[in-house]
């Protein structure tokens, strides 16, 4: 097993191997870790388009002395009422992918307000590495081929050309270049935010969704914000860890942290940690969406007094089968960075399921995300679909403190494999004592809220498997290191730097100085 890389002034760890590069140019360059998780997330946007870009939604946490937090979320349309939506799907369910699954993108918002508060450098400046990538062109991994060739089926020919006259040629060790994406990067570069949320990129997105039926306006996306937010908190064995709130997921790792940290399960019991896990997703599914229409405190979910309440229900023995909940796929970045003065920054940004809706903005080549499909069109579900509403999120970037000094940035894509992942690799760093690559290294599990199936990496112990299943869990094998267990990286802060754990399940790499 591959020990952490330990870099003494500061470091970056991404899902991409250019994009590090990037981030790590900028701090090599005298910039700040919020100037290179900007670098690196711009240039990700372009070389995992797949995962993440200009079209999806951001949140952050930056740790400069203090801690700030950054939901950088969008709403669903200002027309998009349950009977408005309903009529155009034609059903009482919304589809996966397609134009009625775009929400306002929140990204662009949200690197321009964190480089406003925190960063040294400018965005244009910040956007070299993705623009020369995207203009120029650069080579495809055998990953990357493999997954847009696969993309073929779901995107080809649905809304329009744009997508399939960018990545219909797409394979291995092909030479990708995105003129159209250059473009949009250029024209922020020049005009900021306005140029994307008003004007003619605003124009294109409004008129490209229209024309396919969606609900989305100019005013929509001119009116877009995010806000800074206060993390949630809970403590284990020690530590403090911290999540956004809803409409994130985070507070789901909260309560499974909480729920586990009274339960005896030394050696290590991957049955109690997957119960505790079914009940927080379960509660999630329940109870989080936006938070201005959540039914109960989301500081209620995350306290030791419900955990307390719900680690009743938990059978030490047997699978539990709680009420199913929705299943969400995994299509994220998961990006963290530290520098020589101690600012360390957890981000996570995201198209939601692969390329998103599959609605690509004629020429101007932005992905649009497809977050408004985790809305439901019930209008007694907690997550129902309303005007300006934002839809519960997977994406939860995360960090941890011990003795009042910050200890850990760390977090994963995943879907709903993210607070499960959190999970994991919290209580191998914690419980068992791995540095952070050794924990992420590691076999995973992923259980379904669909069905409560556990997905499992072959590298688990057979005696573990077969506990698993002895104790009634349907486990369901994958390959050694497969991307449903999503693709986690930390930095962690030692007395001597910072050692660093990137995901082998990924493209990426943990660079530093």
């Amino acid at each position: 097993m591959i020990e952490a890389r330990r870099f003494p002034r500061g470091c970056v760890c991404s899902p991409h191997y250019l994009a590090s590069g990037a981030g790590l140019a900028v701090l090599a360059d005298g910039g700040n870790a919020l100037d290179a998780a900007v670098a690196t997330n711009l240039t990700l946007g372009v070389v995992l388009p797949y995962l993440c870009g200009y079209g999806g939604d951001l949140f952050a946490i930056v740790y400069d002395g203090d801690v700030h937090a950054y939901n950088g979320s969008g709403r669903a349309p200002a027309a998009a009422t349950v009977e408005a939506v309903r009529e155009r799907v034609g059903g009482d369910t919304l589809p996966r992918v397609g134009p009625l699954t775009v929400t306002v993108p929140g990204a662009v918002e949200a690197w321009h307000t964190l480089l406003d508060r925190f960063g040294t450098r400018s965005f244009a400046d910040l956007a070299k590495t993705a623009l020369g990538y995207a203009r120029d062109g650069f080579p495809l991994t055998h990953k990357g081929g493999e997954i847009i060739s696969f993309s073929k089926d779901a995107y080809r020919e649905r809304w329009g050309d744009a997508w399939r006259d960018v990545y219909g040629d797409a394979a291995p060790l092909h030479t990708l270049h995105q003129p159209d994406l250059a473009r949009t990067i250029a024209a922020i570069c020049d005009g900021g935010p306005d140029a994307y949320y008003r004007g003619e990129i605003a124009d294109a997105i409004a008129t490209t969704l229209q024309g396919h039926g969606a609900l989305m306006t100019t005013d929509d996306l001119a009116s877009h914000t995010g806000e800074w937010v206060d993390p949630l908190r809970t403590t284990y064995r020690g530590a403090k860890i911290l999540e956004l709130p809803p409409n994130t997921q985070g507070v789901a790792a909260l309560e499974a942290l909480n729920i586990v940290e009274d339960l005896d399960q030394a050696p290590r019991d991957e049955h109690l940690l997957l119960e505790a896990m079914k009940l927080a997703l379960a509660d999630r599914d329940r109870y989080v969406t936006d938070p201005e229409q959540m039914t109960i405190d989301p500081a209620v979910l995350a306290s030791k007094t419900w955990a307390d309440e719900r680690r009743r229900e938990l059978d030490r023995e047997r699978a539990s089968t709680p009420v199913p909940g929705r299943a969400a796929v995994g299509g994220t970045i998961y990006l963290c960075a530290a520098d020589e003065r101690g600012m360390l920054v957890s981000l996570i940004q995201s198209n939601y399921m692969g390329f998103g809706s599959g609605v690509t903005v004629p020429s101007w080549g932005i992905n649009l995300q497809n977050r408004g499909a985790y809305f439901s069109l019930d209008p007694g579900h907690a997550n129902v679909i309303a005007p300006r509403k934002r839809t519960m999120h997977t994406l939860m970037p995360a960090m941890a403190f011990r003795d009042g000094r910050p200890w850990l940035a760390f977090g994963s894509m995943g879907g709903d494999g993210q607070p499960q992942t959190h999970l994991q690799v919290l209580t191998r760093m914690i419980d068992d004592g791995d540095d952070p690559q050794q924990a992420i290294d590691a076999p995973r599990w992923v259980v379904s809220p669909a069905d409560w199936s556990v997905a499992a990496e072959t590298r688990f112990a057979d005696e573990v498997l077969d506990d698993l299943r002895a104790r009634g869990h349907d486990v369901q094998l994958r390959g050694p290191y497969a991307t449903q267990m999503g693709h986690a990286h930390a930095i962690e802060v030692t007395d001597t730097g910072y050692a660093t754990g990137t995901d082998p399940r990924a493209e990426g790499a943990a660079l530093g100085l």
